[in-house]
């Protein structure tokens, strides 16, 4: 029963943020004049944005280890893109050969944070901001001065390019419609297959009405999204990319042996160790995931702006948590999805988007985020204690 009410609150917390993007959205479509929603925007929208969805899905799992955070994930998205750089535009390499070299790198250094963290008991504050300096600071060292710019075509393609189209559509990109229309048959497949299961072991589940209306709600926000697309240039690569992402991330925390002992670990880290779990490699994993997620968002941003320099990343780390906690995370309760991180990005991707339309400046749009930050914790607080 009470796993039942969780379950429950989850869901509502996650509909209620849902509710929270809609309202943002319509905000903007009203005092941008409509410009939001255009085509072209939503998917610039996305590509824009794909760096926060790939930082929030690594730093939701690390908020789940109990309330921990990796400071340092800006300076490794820059140390990333300024190995970029270097490598394909100063020392002309292999485009494919340096993205081995950046992973590679990104593996040793999730090594460095998680070893210190799980072998030697360094807090993760204390860990992540050593390393935040230190790759700040090599990102320096590796550019020296330098921005590299005009990166190879095939390197531009992870972020910038969009799939082509198989059928030769002329106004209409058919191949992105048809992956549309399969979302919307693969969601409802699994809705069906989930309810029947419900009903096989006797739990309550919604009317057929509702259910009806909720898959016929979804397909319409799937297909209104992929037609949007379509009448642009189609999907962008980069959507696809963060889509495995989430996916592959979400199936790991909902229905794998190492997913439940993230939430273990982050329930009670005592219990946990005693039940068997060995809560020092749940540390580590964690920290090298985040290590290799954030050389991947590094990898996209660059791609996206065509360009290194020592000001890439800055901030990168205050959007991922402020991510998962305006989607519900909550260390105390281990609570937290990464659909919640997922939901929390088109927030703050939302809002960076529709204050860039209106010409807010920089500094002011940090402010709003971090009000909308503190207005979502404290609701979350508030909801928590039944107030």
């Amino acid at each position: 029963m009470q796993d039942l009410k969780a379950m429950l609150k989850k869901r509502a917390r996650q509909n209620g943020m849902l509710v929270v993007v809609l309202v943002i959205v319509l905000f903007f479509q009203v005092i941008t004049k409509g410009v939001i929603l255009r085509p072209m925007n939503i998917a610039n929208l996305v590509m824009q944005n794909a760096y926060v969805i790939i930082l929030a899905t690594g730093m939701m799992c690390c908020i789940l280890t109990g309330g921990n955070v990796d400071l340092s994930v800006g300076s490794l998205c820059a140390f990333s893109g300024a190995l970029c750089g270097l490598l394909m535009i100063g020392k002309g390499l292999n485009t494919w050969l340096v993205l081995m070299i950046v992973f590679g790198v990104a593996i040793l250094i999730g090594v460095w944070n998680g070893g210190s963290i799980a072998r030697f008991a360094v807090p993760p504050y204390i860990a992540t901001l050593a390393s935040q300096l230190i790759f700040r600071g090599g990102t320096y060292i590796v550019l020296k001065g330098v921005s590299y710019t005009t990166y190879p075509p095939e390197f531009l393609m992870l972020t910038t390019g969009f799939i082509p189209d198989f059928f030769g559509g002329k106004t209409l990109h058919i191949t992105t419609m048809l992956l549309g229309i399969a979302a919307c048959v693969i969601c409802v497949l699994l809705d069906v297959k989930k309810r029947a299961r419900k009903r096989k072991y006797k739990l309550e589940v919604s009317g057929v009405p509702f259910f009806v209306g909720r898959q016929a709600l979804i397909c319409g926000v799937i297909l209104w999204f992929t037609s949007s697309l379509a009448a642009y240039k189609g999907m962008p690569v980069v959507l696809i990319s963060v889509a495995l992402i989430v996916l592959i991330y979400n199936f790991i925390l909902e229905k794998t042996v190492a997913g439940r002992n993230l939430y273990a670990v982050c329930g009670n880290r005592k219990a946990a160790r005693l039940s068997g779990i060995n809560d020092d490699r749940v540390l580590f994993i964690v920290y090298l995931n985040m290590s290799v997620l954030a050389a991947i968002a590094g990898i996209v941003f660059t791609a996206r702006m065509n360009s290194c320099s020592t000001m890439i990343g800055n901030g990168f780390e205050g959007d991922a948590i402020a991510a998962c906690f305006i989607g519900g995370a909550s260390p105390a309760t281990g609570s937290g999805t990464i659909l919640g991180a997922l939901i929390g990005a088109l927030v703050i991707g939302v809002l960076n988007n529709g204050m860039s339309i209106m010409g807010v400046q920089s500094d002011v749009q940090m402010c709003v985020k971090g009000l909308v930050l503190m207005i979502a914790v404290v609701f979350d607080q508030m909801q928590r204690k039944g107030r």
